[in-house]
């Protein structure tokens, strides 16, 4: 089974959904290497996020491979690498 591609996109609108984040947020320009503690997010609202993108897209996302993600591209690229 082929996963579609992750976005940065993605991120966004399933963070905003599982946190409540800010829709200020663009994860396009340089928050995207932002760490996601100065983002305001935490590991629960991460291993949330992680269950959401496991639904949608098929990835399989080990809890701690998730919580040692720092940054909104490192979780996109761990979504996409476990394709």
């Amino acid at each position: 089974m082929t996963v579609a591609v992750f976005t940065l996109d993605d991120l966004q609108r399933i963070l905003i959904g599982v946190a409540g984040a800010d829709e200020g947020i663009d994860l396009d320009g340089e928050s995207a290497d932002t760490l996601f503690t100065d983002l305001g997010y935490d590991s629960l609202a991460l291993l949330e996020t992680a269950a959401v993108v496991s639904r949608e897209y098929g990835a399989t996302l080990d809890d701690e491979a998730v919580t040692a993600v720092t940054t909104p591209r490192d979780f996109v690229r761990l979504v996409n690498d476990s394709a």
